[in-house]
C-alpha cells in the first residue's frame, strides 16, 4: 500500500539524517563603519585618567556617585523584575529540554464497588450462580512515554527556548546598564542643579548688597529713585529663578530615590549639601562599531530574539510531518486482597507505538509557517534597526561630550572676564563715573554666563554617562550568556 510505504520512507529518512526541519540559524551580517565619526575628538580630549568600561562610574572619582550606583544595582526594582524574567525563561528552557526526554509515572489504586441488581447487567449477573455484589480491585502500574523527535520539531522548540533564555539574560544585563547610567545621570543632574542654585543665591546676595548701597545713596540724595527701582527689579529677577531650580532639584532627588528602590526623601539629607559636578573621565577602549555588536546587551537581546524566531519556523514546518510516540505499561492488577497483587498471574504489560499526522490540516499549518516567517522577518528588521540606533547613540554621545566640554571651557573664560568687568563697573558706579544700569547689565551677563557654564559642565558629564551606556559598559559579555 502507498500509505505505509510513504510513512516508512519518511521515518527512515528522518532517522538516518538525524536533522531538524526548518532553516538553520546564521547570524546576519550588518554593515557597520570601521570607526566612529566622533572617535578622533574623544581620543584627543584632555581629561582625567581613563575609566574602565566594566565599572565606568568609578572613573568620575566621586565616592558618593560610586556608592549610589552600587546601591541601585543592589536595590533597584527594575533589576528585580529582570531577574524574575530570567528565571521564567530558564523554566521555559527546562520545559523544552524535558520534552525531548522520556517521561515516567507510577500509579496505584485500590477500590471496592457494590453492583446494582436492578440494571440489565446486574440482573444478568445476579442470575449467575455464586454472584457476589461486592467487588474489589487492586492495581499498581509503572508507565513510560516518549515522543520520538524524528523531524526535529521538539529540537527546534528547544533552540527557540534557549535563544529566549539567552535574550532574557542579556536583557537583565541591559537593565543593569540602564539602571547604573540613569542613577549616575540623576546624581549629576542633582549636582548641576545644586551648583546653579548656589550661583543664583550668590547673585541674590550680590544684588541685595547693591540694593542696600543704592538705598543709602538715595537716602543721601546721591541716587535717583529710578535706580532704587532698577536694583529692586534686578533682585526680583534673580530671586524668581530660585523656585524653578528648587522644583527641578526636588524632582531629581525623588527620581534618584526611586532608582535606589526606596521611598522619595530617603537619601535627601545625605545629598542635601551642595557638591561639585563630577568631571567626565577619559573613555578607554571605545572600540569600533563592530565591537558594539558583541558588547551592547540590547543588541544581543535583538539578535537572540531573531534566533528564536528562526527556530520557530522549524517548529511550524515540523507540523507537516507525522509525530511518533512510544508508551509502555508494566504492572499488576487483581481483585483479591493480600499477596496476589504481585503474583505472576496478576502481572500485566502493554506497549504502544503512536502516530499523529495532521493530514487534512495543511492549510492551517501553512498559515502557521507564514506567521513564523513574518515574525522572523520582523525580528531581523528590528535587529538591524537596533544596530543603527546603537551607533547613533554612540555618535551623539561623543559629539555632545566633546562640544559641551569646549563650551564649558569657553564659558569659564568668559565668566572670569565678566567677573572682572562687573567689579570694575561697580567701582566706577561708586565713583559716579557710570550709571547703575551698567552695573546691572554686568550682573545680568555674569549670572547668565555662570549659569550656562554650570549647565555645560553638567551636560558634559551626562554626555560621558550616555557614551559609556551607548558603548555597552557596565557588564561582561563573556559571562552574560
Amino acid at each position: 500500500m502507498l500509505f505505509p510505504r510513504s510513512l516508512t520512507l519518511l521515518l527512515s529518512a528522518g532517522v538516518m539524517a538525524g536533522c531538524a526541519v526548518g532553516p538553520d540559524y546564521r547570524k546576519p551580517d550588518v554593515p557597520v563603519s570601521e570607526r566612529y565619526l566622533g572617535q578622533p575628538g574623544v581620543e584627543q580630549r584632555q581629561a582625567s585618567p581613563p575609566a574602565e568600561l566594566t565599572t565606568w562610574w568609578e572613573g568620575f572619582g566621586d565616592p558618593v556617585l560610586t556608592r549610589l550606583v552600587s546601591l541601585a544595582l543592589a536595590q533597584n526594582l527594575d533589576l528585580a523584575q529582570a531577574s524574575a524574567r530570567v528565571a521564567q525563561a530558564r523554566a521555559g528552557l527546562g520545559t523544552a529540554t524535558a520534552a525531548l526526554l522520556p517521561s515516567g509515572s507510577v500509579s496505584a489504586q485500590a477500590g471496592r464497588s457494590y453492583q446494582s441488581v436492578e440494571t440489565p447487567l446486574g440482573k444478568l449477573l445476579n442470575a449467575t450462580p455464586g454472584f457476589d455484589r461486592y467487588g474489589n480491585l487492586y492495581e499498581a502500574n509503572l508507565g513510560a512515554g516518549w515522543e520520538l523527535d524524528v523531524f526535529g520539531g521538539l529540537r527546534r522548540g528547544r533552540e527557540a527556548a534557549l535563544a529566549e533564555y539567552q535574550a532574557s539574560t542579556a536583557g537583565a544585563a541591559a537593565t543593569r546598564l540602564a539602571v547604573a547610567a540613569q542613577t549616575a545621570d540623576l546624581y549629576i543632574t542633582v549636582r548641576g542643579l545644586q551648583t546653579r542654585l548656589g550661583i543664583a543665591r550668590r547673585q541674590m546676595e550680590t544684588q541685595q548688597k547693591l540694593l542696600s548701597t543704592v538705598g543709602l545713596l538715595f537716602g543721601k540724595g546721591l541716587a535717583a529713585g529710578l535706580e532704587v527701582r532698577q536694583a529692586e527689579g534686578a533682585l526680583a529677577q534673580v530671586s524668581a529663578t530660585v523656585p524653578v531650580l528648587e522644583t527641578g532639584l526636588d524632582a531629581a532627588l525623588n527620581a534618584l530615590d526611586v532608582m535606589l528602590g526606596v521611598p522619595p526623601g530617603t537619601y535627601r539629607a545625605e545629598l542635601g549639601g551642595a557638591g561639585t559636578i563630577p568631571a567626565a573621565p577619559q573613555l578607554a577602549g571605545t572600540g569600533s562599531p563592530a565591537d558594539l555588536l558583541r558588547r551592547r546587551p540590547d543588541l544581543i537581546v535583538a539578535e537572540r530574539r531573531l534566533a528564536a524566531a528562526n527556530a520557530r519556523i522549524g517548529v511550524a514546518i515540523a507540523e507537516y510531518y507525522p509525530r511518533f510516540s512510544l508508551s509502555a505499561l508494566l504492572g499488576s492488577a487483581t481483585t483479591v486482597a493480600g499477596g496476589n497483587l504481585f503474583s505472576a498471574g496478576a502481572s500485566q504489560a502493554a506497549g504502544v507505538l503512536g502516530l499523529r499526522w495532521r493530514l487534512f490540516d495543511f492549510g492551517r499549518i501553512n498559515a502557521q509557517i507564514d506567521l513564523a516567517r513574518g515574525q522572523e522577518a520582523e525580528a531581523l528588521a528590528a535587529y538591524r534597526q537596533a544596530v543603527l540606533r546603537a551607533t547613533e547613540d554612540v555618535e551623539n554621545a561623543f559629539s555632545a561630550l566633546v562640544r559641551r566640554e569646549d563650551q564649558a571651557g569657553t564659558l569659564a573664560q568668559g565668566e572670569a572676564s565678566l567677573t572682572q568687568a562687573r567689579n570694575a563697573s561697580l567701582a566706577a558706579y561708586q565713583k559716579g563715573v557710570v550709571r547703575l544700569i551698567e552695573v546691572l547689565l554686568a550682573d545680568e551677563s555674569l549670572l547668565r554666563t555662570s549659569d550656562a557654564r554650570a549647565q555645560a559642565q553638567t551636560e558634559s558629564a551626562r554626555a560621558a554617562v550616555a557614551a559609556f551606556k551607548a558603548l555597552g559598559g557596565g557588564w561582561e559579555p563573556a559571562t552574560a550568556l
